[in-house]
């Protein structure tokens, strides 16, 4: 067996302690898998951890707590070798179950949630030394009816697993497919950078990489896009005029780039680095401050082009850059509100 495939092989005894989320399987899944020192980077507010026993208490088990019937979904898990040699393991998904309980403030509904998840995993010698996570917790927020920003200019729902259903990719790796693929996105990023230092939006041929047809998921307080008008509309042209210094600090970043079959996957802590010079962007005001973004993606490639492409930003990290506590802003609406647990009724008695 190929390592790419040994590596997936090695990261499904977690998925399925999470699938059914039981605290000491869980616990026993994480210990098994990660090194001792395994360097944890998770979104605003978890922050950076070390050891598996620190990602459960901080992050694992007040989400069980507050989620008693957890559930991991899986709907991508791909593997590969980035630039660097380094070996990745790439999730992405979401958790689900019923909302009984607070969780970072956010008050419960008793009604099944799913927040999205994106998670990359590098592994050395057979065990995971370190992992880049992004949670998407304002999803959450939007779903208890307490998100306290801007909304969305793309549309909110549950973002759907790929259209053709085969995110959990198999082995053998294919090592000269998942080549094709990484350099598809690669050379799409290539040419998008070019602008809008060229004003002309031509030059970013996006005709030539994405298809027709294209889903661009992104985080909630974004939302999600359909085609190339909507992603340009939606998305890139308010993200592109509020930061136009985009793809110029290259020298201050760091991307991990790898594919497998037709899937590819970027992670990076942090992967982008802009100023936010001018207005436009999900509603903050321009504050002229160069922040560092952490966007951990995946791209479904079908018929030579990018059909589908799923982004989590941790956007509650750039307004803590900005000096907005979105939490703290979350509390005042909870003045109004009840943050106690609910027991609902079993419905037969």
């Amino acid at each position: 067996m190929d390592r790419h495939t040994q590596h997936k092989a090695a990261i499904k005894s977690f998925r399925e302690a999470t699938y059914d989320f039981e605290a000491a399987a869980v616990q026993g899944a994480l210990a098994q898998l990660c090194a001792p020192d395994v360097e944890v980077h998770l979104c605003h507010p978890f922050g950076d951890l070390i050891g598996p026993q620190a990602l459960y208490e901080s992050a694992y088990a007040p989400l069980f707590a507050a989620v008693p019937d957890l559930e991991r979904r899986d709907f991508v898990v791909m593997a590969g070798a980035d630039a660097f040699g380094h070996d990745w393991v790439g999730c992405g998904g979401h958790y689900t179950g019923v909302f009984a309980a607070p969780w970072l403030d956010i008050p419960p509904t008793g009604h099944q949630i799913a927040m999205r998840y994106h998670e990359f995993f590098r592994f050395e010698d057979g065990k995971v030394v370190e992992i880049q996570a992004i949670w998407d917790i304002p999803e959450v927020m939007m779903q208890a009816g307490v998100w306290p920003m801007a909304p969305s200019l793309g549309r909110e729902w549950r973002v759907p697993g790929p259209a053709t259903c085969d995110g959990i990719v198999p082995g053998p790796y294919d090592a000269d497919k998942s080549a094709q693929s990484c350099q598809l996105i690669l050379d799409m990023l290539e040419a998008l950078v070019k602008h809008p230092k060229d004003p002309d939006p031509r030059v970013m041929e996006l005709d030539r990489f994405w298809h027709p047809r294209m889903s661009w998921y992104g985080p909630a307080g974004i939302g999600t896009a359909r085609g190339t008008a909507g992603f340009r509309n939606w998305h890139q042209i308010p993200f592109l005029k509020a930061m136009p210094d985009r793809g110029q600090h290259e020298e201050e970043i760091t991307h991990h780039f790898f594919g497998d079959g037709q899937y590819a996957a970027v992670t990076g802590w942090p992967n982008m680095m802009q100023s936010l010079s001018a207005d436009g962007w999900m509603g903050i005001a321009p504050s002229g401050k160069k922040i560092s973004l952490r966007s951990l993606d995946f791209w479904r490639v079908e018929g030579g082009k990018i059909r589908e492409n799923w982004v989590l930003v941790d956007l509650l990290d750039i307004y803590r850059q900005l000096g907005v506590d979105v939490f703290a802003r979350l509390r005042e609406f909870n003045k109004a509100r009840s943050l106690a647990r609910l027991t609902l009724p079993d419905g037969r008695t």
